[in-house]
Parts: C-alpha cells; structure tokens; sequence
C-alpha cells in the first residue's frame, strides 16, 4: 500500500468523526505501554492488612493455651517416668531383700559347716592321737615332729582337739619320759609341755589353770633346773632323760599333746 492510499484512509476516517492517533515511535513506547496496563518493572510493597486489639489476644491466648498443653504432656510422661522408676526401684529393693536373706542364710550354713569340720578335725585328731600315739589310761599322748613356739604348739594342741601334754604323776611322768625317748632316739630333742609360771614367777601352772604338783627338773651341779628367773617361762621336756628344763617361751620346737580317751572307754 502507498503514501497516497495511506493519506486518502487517513481523510476518509476523520470526515467519520472518528480520532486517529499517530503512529507509536520508539520514544513513546513506554507511555504507550503503560496506558496499555503492562506489568510495571518495580512492584509496589503490598498494604498490610489492618488488625485489632481483640485478634491479638486471641492469638496470645491460643499460644499460651497451646504451650500449657505442650507443658501438661511433658508433665504426663515425666510422671509415667517416674512410676515406672519406682516400680523397678522396689523390685530392685525386693530382690536385694530376698538376696540378704539368702546371704543370710548361707552365712548360717557356711558357719555351721566349719563348726562341724572343727569338731570333725578335733575328733579327728583325737583319734589320731589314740591309734598312734602313747595310751595311758583315760589319756593318749602323741609327738608331733613340728616346730613351734609355745603358744603356736598349745594352739595346734587345741586345733586338734586335745591340750599340751601336763604329766600330773610320776607314772605319767615316766611314761611320757620312756614314749619321748624311744620317739626321738638316738637323737636328743626338746618338746614342749603344757607348763608355765608366766602369770607369776615361781608358781607353775598347767595350761588348763590349775597348779603342778609334781615336778621333774633337771638336778646337776652344772645346770640345776629352773634357772632362767623371769626370762624362762615355759616348760620343756628332753628326749634322753625326760627331764625337765625352763626354756624361752617364744624358742621353736617339738611338742607333745595329749587326749582324753574317756569317751572312746
């Protein structure tokens, strides 16, 4: 289409009555898109919405009552903890209960035990005294080839459910004094009797308490018995003679023991 047909269209439609703009250039193209309703490059910050006093106290309300709630459940499960703590602490305190008893009861048992394997040791040695030792009268006297000190060997008499030997006569004397010879011989060693002046210097006693009556010290003009004053307490017999000599009571050596067979008769 020409220049003249283009002018001629123009004429036509303003004797119409009708407003014929001119043609757009580059430099009103942003005028005429904004009369168009484009899209603006820069949106505008949207209005805040308007609020009242009532619809934030409602909100506070709500969020206090939803942390109470929140506060509650924890309380609930802390509670469950707890009961559930307490039950195990008691069955915990039953079983430690029913444990002493228990403990208990084997304390009785084990202390029962070793009072009979006490006894049993004691008749035990009792019996061992009487088939292998020296038989006089109600008494039986056995050596034993071990060294002790005094106290140690009334100990191990004990133990063994008899007491140190304490010849109360002559014919006990001599026949401990003949049984010691023959037990050691040729040799000559020293065993213990159950004699002693240690509660008082120059008073004699046997290890039971009572008092001797009958002595057997060595007599020579070399070495006359009792000689150690309050040094020598204790009481020994030699294995040649059968004497007697006060000797140191903490000296290691043989002892001799004796049983009372009155029971076995």
């Amino acid at each position: 289409m020409g220049p003249a047909v283009t002018s001629l269209t123009v004429l036509c439609l303003c004797s119409l009555g009708v407003n014929v703009l001119p043609a757009p250039t580059e430099e009103s193209l942003p005028e005429v898109k904004k009369t168009r309703g484009d899209v603006p490059d820069i949106l505008p910050e949207p209005e805040p919405e308007p609020t009242n006093a009532l619809s934030d106290f409602e909100n506070s309300y709500n969020y206090v009552l939803s942390r109470l709630a929140g506060m509650d459940q924890a309380i609930h499960k802390l509670n469950v903890g707890h009961y559930t703590l307490d039950v195990k602490v008691s069955q915990l305190l039953d079983s430690l209960s029913r444990m002493d008893a228990k403990v208990g009861e084997l304390e009785d048992t084990i202390r029962e035990a070793y009072h009979h394997s006490k006894d049993n040791r004691k008749e035990i040695g009792r019996l061992e005294g009487c088939q292998k030792g020296l038989r006089v009268g109600y008494k039986c006297y056995l050596v034993y080839n071990s060294y002790k000190d005094y106290a140690g060997a009334s100990r191990k008499c004990l133990e063994r459910g008899g007491r140190m030997a304490m010849p109360r006569d002559r014919k006990e004397q001599e026949a401990l004094a003949h049984y010691v010879k023959s037990f050691f011989h040729p040799g000559n060693w020293p065993v213990w009797l159950g004699i002693n002046d240690l509660r008082s210097e120059g008073l004699y006693l046997f290890d039971d308490g009572t008092q001797v009556t009958y002595f057997q010290w060595r007599k020579h003009f070399l070495s006359s018995q009792p000689d150690g004053g309050k040094r020598e307490n204790c009481v020994a017999m030699s294995s040649d003679d059968g004497d007697w000599w006060d000797q140191y009571c903490d000296r290691n050596m043989n002892y001799l023991c004796e049983f009372d067979d009155r029971v076995a008769l």
